[in-house]
Parts: structure tokens; C-alpha cells; sequence
């Protein structure tokens, strides 16, 4: 406690406490600040790239997302302009079906998404679904966005 004590001179020897052990009861919050604007930052610039990079205008509709589960999706896209995508890589569709058997040959999970743009026919996106079964894929989950119209007219 002596450490803490000193002889102020100039106050006729009267001891007085030095400010530096006294602890300090103010937070400062500009640290905080800081981390959560940086944090924010990133998050914005990174969100973006979380989904997959094919632009596809999905179809809307009232269905359930699907759970999600250990291993990363594989994922077929199909744009209005006629590109097959497997993830993010183009693929010729005559190559589709031995690009999808090499695939299914590393993988335990034989689910399969597919995006298709909502513009494109019926037709195009069967014979992909042919094609994905050929491959060995048997649970085909066909990816929409939420809040479509429903059947019962309560959707939008």
C-alpha cells in the first residue's frame, strides 16, 4: 500500500493517493466499433460470393427448403443461354453424363441440385434429368426461389 502513497509537497505533507492504481471504470468502446465495422465490411463484400456463380433467373414457388446436410451439394446449372454448369465449370452436354459418373465415383451422397433458368423449356431440363439419372444421381432436388404462388391461391 506504501507503493501506492507519495508526499505532495506543495498540500503541507498530506499524502495522496497517485491515479495509476485506481482501476478505470469507463469502457471504451471504439475498439468495438472498429472490429464490428470491419466485420460488417467483410461480411457485405463476402455474401455475394456465397452463392453459386451461374446467374439463373430461378422460378418461384411455395415449396419447403430441403435440410442440409454434411457434405457440400453438387449443383447442375442451367442458363437461359444453353450453358451446362457442374458447380461452377462449364460443361459441353455431350460430356455431362462422363463428367457425372467420375463425380458420383468420388461421392457417398448420390443427391444432386439442380438450377434452371425459369426461361428455359420444359423439354431442356427433362433430358438434363434423363442425363443425371444415366449418371447415377437418383435424388434430384430441383432448386426454385421461395414465395411463389401457391395452387390454393394464398401465395403471391
Amino acid at each position: 500500500m506504501g507503493a501506492n502513497l507519495m508526499q505532495n509537497r506543495s498540500s503541507g505533507g498530506r499524502r495522496v493517493r497517485r491515479s495509476a492504481g485506481k482501476p478505470m471504470s469507463e469502457i471504451n468502446v471504439t475498439p468495438f466499433v472498429d472490429v464490428m465495422l470491419v466485420l460488417l465490411i467483410i461480411f457485405m463484400v463476402a455474401a455475394p460470393l456465397l452463392t453459386v456463380g451461374v446467374p439463373i433467373e430461378l422460378p418461384e414457388t411455395a415449396a419447403e427448403p430441403l435440410e442440409q446436410e454434411d457434405q457440400e451439394p453438387l449443383t447442375i446449372s442451367l442458363s437461359s443461354d444453353g450453358l451446362v454448369m457442374v458447380q461452377e465449370a462449364e460443361v459441353d452436354r455431350s460430356e455431362l453424363i462422363n463428367r457425372l459418373r467420375a463425380v458420383a465415383a468420388e461421392r457417398s451422397d448420390d443427391k444432386i441440385f439442380l438450377r434452371a433458368d425459369g426461361a428455359i423449356p420444359y423439354a431442356e431440363v427433362a433430358e438434363v434429368m434423363g442425363a443425371l439419372n444415366a449418371a447415377g444421381f437418383n435424388k434430384i432436388g430441383l432448386v426454385t426461389d421461395g414465395g411463389g404462388p401457391t395452387l390454393d391461391g394464398t401465395g403471391n
